[in-house]
């Protein structure tokens, strides 16, 4: 039970990561905001690491151009387009396209991994993309027949296919890594390529004159929605199995939505709400 309760208080967590980027959209630009989130998630999962592996150890010589990579796809291009699609269209429905992520690990797998899917399988993947037209569309199917996709929904797409990318090469690090030491050296390439771009635009100045909330959310996303949500949620896959483990992260849109309505007053259409279920109900049909 403590196990499970571990998993829903970080499925809250990466819930509130959504409010607390919708906030720091507004605030400041994406890369600045990426930039101290993954410093702060870095210098946070090195403590960690150290706690519970008992060590942080250089990671092996073939593995570094994978973890750059880890840290291109996974930190530095998902922050870039979570950000940036944060500042045009509500958190709620950003929870619900970003919850495609199984399903496009899942193609991604097939495309370039020769996996197959059973007859369940595809029929889970079928039912979730009909259900994201829905979400995307902002309960509209017609206007993406009609040019009607905006920057918003093209940057949160960005985030799946950019952490799709991260899953599937991270399978090849596991094989010699530590989940956590992997996740941090992801964070901390990932946080050294974000602050070339902050040099380059010269905007990191500014973080001095940045709000208490804005602080607030970018301590909240370094320290609890990456640092001790990873923590828990590796701990908890090397206690009940990834299988288990995984169904929770259903929760994410829920706890989105609802901390959505409540923080920041946002609401949704009962389309996009019938569209995000079934959106799920395809995700769990396509992992169960």
């Amino acid at each position: 039970m403590l196990i499970y309760a571990s998993l829903v208080v970080t499925m809250l967590f990466w819930g509130g990561t959504f409010i607390a980027g919708r906030i720091l959209a507004d605030s400041m630009p994406p890369a600045d905001a990426a930039f101290i989130r993954f410093a702060l998630a870095a210098l946070f999962m090195a403590v960690i690491t150290r706690l519970i592996d008992g060590k942080l150890a250089l990671p092996p010589k073939n593995q570094v151009i994978r973890l750059l990579l880890l840290g291109f796809t996974g930190v530095f291009c998902y922050n870039i387009c979570f950000f940036s699609g944060l500042a045009y269209i509500e958190a709620g429905r950003a929870s619900l396209i970003i919850a495609l992520n199984p399903i496009a690990i899942a193609v991604g797998a097939i495309l370039l991994l020769g996996e197959r899917l059973s007859l369940l399988q595809t029929a889970g993947l079928v039912i979730s993309l009909i259900g994201a037209v829905f979400v995307i569309s902002n309960g509209h199917p017609s206007v993406l027949l009609s040019g009607g996709f905006g920057f918003g929904e093209a940057a949160i797409i960005g985030c799946v296919v950019s952490w799709a990318a991260y899953s599937l090469i991270g399978r090849s690090v596991l094989r010699d890594m530590s989940p956590l030491s992997a996740v941090f050296y992801s964070a901390l390439f990932g946080a050294a390529m974000l602050f070339l771009v902050t040099l380059r635009d010269w905007t990191l100045g500014g973080m001095f004159n940045y709000s208490a909330a804005a602080w607030l959310s970018l301590v909240f996303l370094g320290l609890l929605g990456t640092a001790a949500g990873f923590s828990l949620y590796y701990y908890a896959i090397r206690t009940i199995g990834a299988a288990r483990a995984s169904v929770f992260i259903n929760l994410v849109p829920l706890f989105s939505i609802v901390l959505a309505w409540l923080i920041l007053g946002e609401t949704i259409k009962g389309s996009v709400l019938v569209g995000g279920i079934i959106l799920l109900t395809g995700v769990y049909l396509t992992n169960k």
